[in-house]
């Protein structure tokens, strides 16, 4: 017969023997997916990397710099001395860091003024800063998507809109990478608010949406356009405005751009520009913003310094295309298979995330840094090396690296 003190035992034994089970089981799974990124040449991890200047790393203790081809400092800005120098100046306030988020004390003179710089240069009514790029997407899409609604978005669309749409309580509809008689069927379907959403220049790609007919598109069935120029901004149109400028868009058009410090611009942080009513709205539901403290002095006042300098330097601009041009006509000369793109991202695609890792480890010992990009970042099977191009690289520094990349790109793609 049991007794009162035998069946205490046994519970106690029993939960003792789920919690340890509980433990085992969570770190058991958490082994499994990691053991299957290894498997699968998926596993990320971080380098070091000191820069030496705009286009060379160097790990700490190495005897030779990189040349750096997997930077998005497109206009070579984030080595520019007058950035240091407004950090340096900004840095002598009393205060450095903001302290509070925006609608609480956070809010500082100089954030208004660069929101009034960024619609200036825009030529949009508002602008309003985010942290980064990752949450202004977020924040934007969480905040306007609501039950009933419709999120649609190019199949290639970058991780932070995809990320967006699922926080929002709206149904995520993806077309074909640049189909736009796709995204024409997907609209036809009925909703609330309907919300079209892409990148400009698409990140692992390098080429371009289709604006203008998204555009047209958007019009005619009364939905809301939304394009995150992260690449594109600094780089395309005469004035560096962006793929807007560069397909002769406006506001009207494109009622939200999102764009990003953290490329062209040479720092970190990021904006969205629209039209009052848009930002009004964002200001008082998207909780990205709302929830999070107000960016630090220094780094705004780099920011309006970052800005000015892509006006007064259109030459960095120029220099870039150039150096873009020459990398593609040298790289069809010697039959390197690129992906078709005009921009700055100049992707090779290898296939299998091995093979590409392999290609990484090899351009290394040659001198070069150029990361290889696996799933999930972009589909699988077609990993490759993302070769970004900025106006400080010389033409030696190409010449060089696409010489390597022929005489070993075969031997790779032979061992697979």
């Amino acid at each position: 017969m049991l007794t009162a003190s035998c069946l205490t035992g046994w519970a106690s034994g029993l939960w003792k023997s789920h919690n340890n089970l509980t433990m085992t089981t969570w770190r058991g799974v958490l082994d499994q997916r990691l053991q299957h990124q290894r498997e699968q040449h998926l596993e990320r991890s971080l380098t070091a990397f000191q820069s030496i200047d705009t286009t060379h790393i160097q790990k700490p203790g190495a005897d030779r710099a990189l040349i750096n081809f997997s930077s998005n400092d497109y206009l070579g800005l984030r080595s520019h001395p007058e950035l240091a120098a407004a950090i340096a100046e900004s840095s002598r306030l009393p205060v450095a860091g903001a302290g509070a988020a925006r609608l609480l004390s956070g809010n500082h003179p100089l954030h208004e003024q660069l929101e009034l710089e960024l619609a200036e240069f825009f030529s949009r009514d508002a602008a309003m800063l985010f942290s980064t790029g990752y949450v202004a997407n977020l924040a934007v899409l969480q905040a306007l998507g609501r039950r009933g609604d419709v999120i649609i978005q190019d199949r290639l669309c970058h991780a932070s809109l995809i990320d967006g749409a699922r926080l929002a309580d709206s149904k995520l509809l993806r077309y074909r990478h640049l189909d736009t008689d796709h995204c024409q069927t997907l609209l036809e379907q009925p909703a609330g608010l309907q919300i079209v959403t892409t990148d400009g220049v698409f990140s692992m790609d390098g080429d371009l949406a289709p604006v203008t007919e998204l555009a047209g598109l958007a019009r005619s069935h009364e939905a809301l356009l939304i394009v995150d120029d992260a690449h594109g901004i600094g780089v395309l149109g005469e004035q560096g405005l962006g793929l807007l400028e560069h397909a002769g868009l406006s506001q009207a058009d494109v009622p939200l751009l999102l764009g990003t410090f953290g490329k062209s611009f040479g720092l970190a942080g990021a904006f969205v520009a629209g039209d009052q009513q848009l930002i009004d709205y964002l200001r008082n539901f998207a909780r990205g913003w709302i929830y999070s403290t107000a960016p630090p002095l220094p780094l705004v006042a780099a920011q309006r310094r970052a800005l000015q300098i892509t006006v007064s330097e259109p030459e960095r601009r120029h220099r870039l295309h150039q150096r873009i041009s020459y990398f593609k006509q040298l790289a069809k000369q010697l039959q390197l298979p690129l992906l078709p793109s005009d921009t700055a991202i100049q992707p090779i695609q290898i296939g299998p995330s091995a093979v590409a890792l392999d290609l990484q480890a090899k351009l290394e010992t040659l001198g070069f840094y150029v990361a290889a990009i696996r799933p999930p970042t972009v589909p699988k099977g077609t990993a490759r090396l993302r070769i970004t191009l900025s106006s400080e690289h010389q033409q030696s520094d190409i010449d060089r690296l696409l010489m390597a990349l022929a005489e070993n790109i075969g031997q790779f793609s032979d061992a697979d």
